[in-house]
């Protein structure tokens, strides 16, 4: 059995390998002028101290990363002081706190922006930090919405800078070999994948005015989003299911990984046409607002098929993947995939092979991180040094992103439509009125 460490061990000298053989000098002009240095630290910054604060302890921390942690920055100050308590166990020194995202991201003397803050924030977030020269990596969604979606990849082109989606299985290593060995023919032809998400999450309180929690600054908190009067409960994690202002849903809080891994493994970009079955299914009268059951089919040229069951309230787990993963479906056998293991199996459903690694990172526990994280922001770290190629790069990890929307859009019209598989444009006038979203005046998202 492999260890963590030893994983990530392997990784970083893999990415050490990969810089031997392809030098600076061998690197086009565009790339060369956004590397800092192969062995330069890099300056890092994390906006959003929430239940992703533990996944970034060890990427930190590790010496092989070589960063210096030099904001922490929260909205809400006891996440800035217990964030600062936590990180004094992995670090000997002690990083800056700030409440204002937007002074942070000004300091010439910040790097990269580690962006962990809610879904409204993301976006907006990431393209004002490579508007001021940062490299950014952004937890998922990347997105809130589809303009934003291109936005963000035009900030990144624009300013020439390393983005990367926190979309972390990308760097699994088990992941990647089996997703290499489907690309290659193991199971024949690839024709379908179903991504799925389970989890028995509970009642929600319903909204109700309240006064804002002391140490929360509500008004920066709500940023690009329209303003409104505070209502107890929102800011640390219901807004996830408290309306489209803020939050992308179940689709966007947990089926962007899996979407990405059954995308990944068709080899498929924007689909033709999506179909959504979503309602709301339990405590039907409590404070949630959006679907928390979701069925959705993705159909793409070539006569594919990606299919999305996403349950958040019902734990009957059909797949037996724990709550998480993705099945892919060839013409001469088939694959299961999640975080913690890969089973292959051959057209008669017995099984060939599995992997013998098994992630630290799996199940469907909020926040933490594990192996894979640490893998993928090394992974980001060397890719502003030059020294590897990006797993998840914005262009790419978008599309994902782009099922994300195209699922929530398609229930909140109530029908599906058309897509055009070359530009992700939605063939219908009702999806495209979703296309953006109103923003509070003056935090529109520019380039």
């Amino acid at each position: 059995m492999t260890t963590r460490r030893n994983f990530i061990t392997k990784t970083i000298l893999g990415s050490a390998a990969v810089a031997m053989n392809s030098s600076v000098m061998g690197m086009p002009a565009s790339s060369y002028r956004r590397i800092i240095g192969a062995n330069d630290r890099i300056n890092v910054a994390i906006a959003g101290l929430g239940r992703r604060l533990g996944a970034f302890y060890e990427p930190i921390a590790i010496k092989e990363a070589n960063v210096n942690l030099l904001y922490l920055c929260d909205v809400m100050e006891s996440q800035r002081t217990q964030a600062l308590k936590n990180f004094s166990e992995h670090i000997d020194y002690k990083p800056k706190l700030e409440n204002d995202i937007r002074k942070v991201i000004q300091d010439p003397k910040v790097d990269a922006l580690i962006n962990a803050t809610p879904d409204h924030w993301h976006a907006p977030g990431s393209i004002m930090a490579l508007h001021a020269g940062k490299n950014v990596y952004v937890e998922k969604p990347c997105s809130h919405n589809m303009n934003e979606n291109e936005l963000l990849v035009q900030a990144a082109k624009k300013y020439n800078k390393v983005v990367q989606m926190g979309n972390q299985q990308r760097s699994s290593e088990h992941t990647i070999e089996i997703i290499k060995e489907i690309h290659n023919g193991i199971i024949g032809t690839p024709y379908k994948a179903v991504a799925f998400y389970t989890n028995a999450r509970g009642e929600v309180p319903i909204q109700k005015s309240a006064p804002v929690p002391q140490g929360l600054d509500w008004e920066l908190w709500q940023g690009p989003a329209p303003r409104r009067d505070y209502t107890e409960e929102t800011w640390n994690y219901n807004w996830h299911w408290y309306g489209w202002e803020y939050g992308t849903a179940e689709a966007g809080n947990n089926g962007t990984h899996e979407l990405d891994v059954a995308r990944w493994a068709l080899n498929v970009d924007f689909p033709l046409h999506v179909e959504v079955e979503a309602g709301k299914r339990h405590f039907v009268n409590d404070g949630w607002e959006m679907y928390d059951t979701m069925d959705t089919t993705f159909r793409f040229s070539g006569d594919k098929i990606i299919k999305w069951d996403g349950k958040s309230r019902n734990g009957y787990d059909i797949y037996g993947g724990d709550g998480r993963g993705t099945i892919i479906y060839g013409s001469e056998g088939s694959v299961f995939v999640n975080r913690k293991k890969y089973i292959l199996y051959d057209r008669s459903g017995k099984i060939i092979k599995s992997s013998k690694l098994e992630s630290s990172e799996g199940g469907t526990a909020l926040g933490g991180g594990g192996d894979m994280t640490t893998t993928h922001m090394i992974n980001f770290f060397d890719a502003i040094r030059g020294k590897a190629k990006l797993t998840a790069p914005i262009e790419d990890a978008s599309i994902s992103m782009a099922m994300v929307h195209y699922s929530n859009i398609a229930f909140r019209i109530g029908k599906g439509f058309a897509i055009d598989d070359k530009t992700g444009s939605m063939f219908d006038r009702d999806a495209m009125k979703l296309w953006s979203r109103n923003y509070a005046p003056g935090w529109e998202p520019k380039l």
